[in-house]
């Protein structure tokens, strides 16, 4: 069988869609490297710390030595086709994860031989486990000093709570790793060093390790024939058990996720890569095995529909991720579920009922592009063309129309002030924005209405540098970074009374009112609330709208440090004035000096901003996590367990969570993760209250 195209659909058993998943320096990227050598998709090995890795492409990884954003290749290996998307390992580009994930059908986790399961680690098997993708294991770097298989093989039944089982154990350890035995086949595999791993041997389990190949292929096979009643009665009978059939077995506990297979090597070292394309592609799903997927109809969400996986069928694909090419312009990144997608199609999106045309179609090998006439169900690919489509938008036919469920996306937990350092400059930020908000769902842009400022928010302080070194970069704007300011209110503490006369000459006439006001709390939350002791019939629209608006522009800044009133009442008590000669701009001011002159700084106090934060955080940092918002002036609402953590819910003054995306991350090693929402106002306390105002100069 050949891995060309399929021509049927039966042909897609050979396509193998899978990602490369793991904490950040387990060697995902390495590990991925060496696929693409040994499958003859690159001629040289890339390797990371160099600089020069094929998958990591951007500037900023090759500088900083890590995967930033995901990306994708295809490559062959014995007559399979496989797609490979590695994906970043830093918990800053989680989104990269979350996506690719979206639209895979299987995964290799590769964790640390060292380390086993890292933080890190328990994020992205979460977000596997949250959409069904079946994974096999890959223990790397086991020449390392300190490397132990079983240990981390435990780590994943422990941390991860996966029931991981080993189909190879190591043969030598750390500087003396030089192979591994296949506990399915019984045969030790042997790399030789001299030509980068490309020949092997394979040879008889040496009679020093026979005890120890026996002992492990006994727990492989009782664990597989639990899955099989068949296998297990003729396992019980002595009966020898072929390879096929444990095969067989073991894949399609995989395909249910029932079982981790774990596989052992040293990518660095050119080890155990080609026995895990095998895993690949004798134990990951195909995307037949995957089979039809539902969506519901876009007119009528409880409306399920199906769609079967065929090259016959309508047209159903997912946009899983935007990238901006600088001469292609916007490329959309889609996974085809069923029918074909062929270039000049007329497609539709049914969030925004546009419809769009395929203009060129492409296979992707990191950032070269190969341009094809067509995509069929089970492949991945990239369209030009689409100029609405955003991530996790279906693309369909007109004649079925149908949503597929879309990609969910954590909130930004962290922001940064950001302007053009000059006005040449606005344009070209405003458009590197842009770009970044279509490519990056896990950033936002938005503007304080109160201070003004731009805040760029992102999943943490490397994803925000990351994003402003490309608004330099491509899209050559010169921006200046700061600390968002906290936008405080002020409030009035008791009732207050106060008049005010305004009189002006305009071309010899007198234009004059008087305005008397009367002050006190209420629970209104918005800036001022206005009330008369006319109705608004009696005393006309316009005087009323004049004396409203007068009084609201004196809640805009109020009198102990400039920050907007709220939670006051104001209650116009009387208004004089010469009706004859009267504009509505006498008015206004009157009725704003009046309320200025029943303001007094010292019956005002200062309002915080309080969130909400939600915190999920292991049981063993929980102690540390609590401590932690305690010192921040975080008042504690419920704590809770669900599944292997602890979630915390949390009132926090916003002007100390600056910076806690970081904290958090240190005292739980990474694996506590947070939202945070806006709750309300309350009063700062008297002790913080005196320090704000001593630091503006306002102190009174």
């Amino acid at each position: 069988m050949s891995s060309k195209t399929p021509k049927k659909i039966e042909d897609l058993k050979w396509t193998r869609n899978i990602g490369i998943i793991a904490h950040i320096d387990a060697g995902k990227t390495t590990t991925t490297e060496r696929i693409l050598f040994y499958t003859g998709k690159s001629h040289k090995m890339g390797e990371v710390h160099e600089g020069n890795a094929v998958m990591d492409w951007m500037e900023q990884e090759q500088e900083r030595g890590i995967t930033i954003t995901s990306a994708a290749t295809m490559c062959e290996w014995k007559d399979h086709r496989i797609n490979i998307i590695d994906t970043p390992g830093h918990v800053d580009f989680t989104v990269e994860v979350e996506r690719s994930l979206r639209v895979l059908d299987g995964a290799v986790a590769v964790f640390d031989g060292v380390n086993g399961v890292e933080p890190q680690s328990e994020t992205v098997w979460r977000q596997a486990n949250k959409y069904n993708v079946p994974r096999i294991a890959f223990i790397n770097k086991m020449d390392r000093m300190g490397a132990d298989f079983h240990k981390s093989v435990e780590s994943l039944v422990k941390k991860l709570d996966a029931d991981a089982i080993a189909v190879q154990i190591p043969v030598g350890a750390e500087a003396q790793f030089n192979g591994m035995i296949d506990l399915v086949s019984e045969k030790y595999f042997f790399w030789k060093d001299e030509d980068q791993g490309a020949e092997f041997q394979v040879l008889d389990i040496p009679e020093s390790h026979k005890e120890k190949a026996k002992k492990y292929r006994t727990e492989l096979i009782e664990k597989i024939c639990e899955y099989d009643d068949a296998l297990m009665e003729k396992y019980f009978e002595g009966k020898e058990l072929d390879i096929a059939e444990i095969k067989r077995t073991l894949r399609e506990a995989v395909i249910n996720k029932a079982l981790c297979p774990v596989f052992c090597g040293s990518a660095f070292k050119n080890k155990g890569v080609q026995t895990l394309l095998d895993g690949v592609v004798d134990y990951l799903p195909s995307p037949l095995d995957r089979g039809a997927v539902k969506g519901f109809d876009p007119n009528k969400e409880d409306r399920a529909v199906e769609c079967a996986l065929g090259f016959e069928s309508p047209l159903a694909a997912l946009s899983f991720k935007v990238a901006s090419d600088a001469f292609a312009g916007t490329m959309t990144f889609v996974r085809v579920y069923s029918g074909i997608l062929k270039l000049g199609d007329s497609i539709l999106n049914p969030r925004t009922g546009k419809k769009e045309r395929a203009q060129k179609l492409f296979k992707l090998h990191s950032k070269s592009r190969n341009e094809i006439d067509e995509l069929k169900a089970g492949d991945i690919g990239a369209v030009i063309g689409l100029r609405s489509t955003a991530t996790g938008d279906t693309l369909c036919s007109s004649k079925r129309p149908v949503a597929l469920e879309r990609i969910t996306f954590p909130n930004p937990v962290i922001s940064v002030a950001i302007e053009p350092k000059s006005s040449s400059d606005k344009k070209n930020l405003l458009t590197g924005l842009d770009a970044l908000k279509l490519e990056d769902p896990s950033c936002s842009v938005t503007e304080d209405p109160d201070t003004g400022q731009t805040l760029l928010s992102g999943m943490g302080e490397l994803h925000l540098e990351i994003l402003v070194d490309r608004l330099l970069r491509e899209h050559k704007a010169n921006v200046s970074v700061g600390a968002p300011q906290v936008s405080y209110r002020e409030s009035i503490s008791s009732k207050a009374k106060g008049s005010s006369r305004f009189e002006r000459d305009v071309s010899g006439t007198l234009e004059w009112a008087e305005v008397s006001v009367e002050l006190s709390p209420c629970d209104e939350s918005h800036v001022g609330y206005v009330q008369s002791f006319e109705t608004e019939d009696k005393i006309g629209a316009e005087v009323w709208s004049a004396l409203r608006d007068g009084a609201m522009d004196a809640c805009l800044s109020g009198p102990l440090a400039g920050y907007p009133l709220v939670f006051v009442k104001i209650n116009i008590i009387d208004i004089k004035y010469d009706l004859g000669v009267l504009t509505a701009g006498v008015l206004r001011i009157a009725a704003s000096q009046a309320v200025r002159k029943a303001l007094k700084a010292k019956m005002v106090n200062l309002l915080e901003p309080i969130f909400s934060l939600d915190v999920s955080t292991p049981e063993d940092s929980l102690g540390s996590i609590v401590g932690d918002l305690n010192s921040r002036r975080g008042k504690i609402i419920s704590m809770s367990a669900e599944s292997d953590r602890q979630i915390i819910k949390a009132e926090v003054p916003l002007v100390t969570l600056f910076g806690y995306a970081t904290d958090m991350r240190s005292l739980s090693q990474g694996r506590a993760q947070f939202t945070m929402s806006f709750k309300e106002y309350k009063k700062l306390p008297e002790k913080n209250q005196t320090e704000l105002l001593k630091s503006m100069g306002r102190l009174i």
